[in-house]
């Protein structure tokens, strides 16, 4: 059975997660550089774990309108449907998920200075989860 990689879209770095082979449960990750090789580690994970779709983020402001960071997501899925022609590739709103995995991070006692190390792919196994929970309950 195939996974789904999830991809929380980042300036610096891209916060990845995978769910679980009955792709029920998404995991954590380390989060990739948003730089000349994230394509390609990209490709490496999806070929080494099996994955046959991808769930980008899609941060939006709380107001429903599109920000700067939108506008990075975007450009990030639009590249990943060109290279992964070969999956299905969708978006997911990914509001507020970084503050909801810096609160998660706090409350397991790790400081806002070590948090950097796991917010991006903690807010990435959120927005999966959640797309996930959404498309098990239909």
């Amino acid at each position: 059975m195939t996974r789904v990689l999830g991809i929380d879209p980042g300036a610096v770095r891209c916060g990845i997660a995978i769910t679980d082979s009955s792709m029920s449960m998404a995991f954590p990750r380390p989060a990739f550089l948003n730089n000349e090789t994230l394509l390609t580690s990209l490709r490496d994970l999806v070929e080494a774990e099996n994955v046959g779709m991808l769930v980008v983020g899609r941060p939006v402001a709380l107001s429903g309108n599109e920000t700067s960071s939108t506008t990075l997501a975007d450009a990030i899925y639009k590249q990943l449907l060109e290279v992964f022609s070969d999956l299905i590739v969708t978006q997911w709103d990914e509001r507020l998920t970084t503050v909801e995995a810096q609160r998660f991070l706090a409350k397991a006692g790790i400081n806002a200075k070590n948090q950097r190390d796991h917010v991006d792919s903690a807010a990435a196994v959120i927005m999966l989860q959640n797309y996930v929970d959404g498309h098990n309950a239909s």
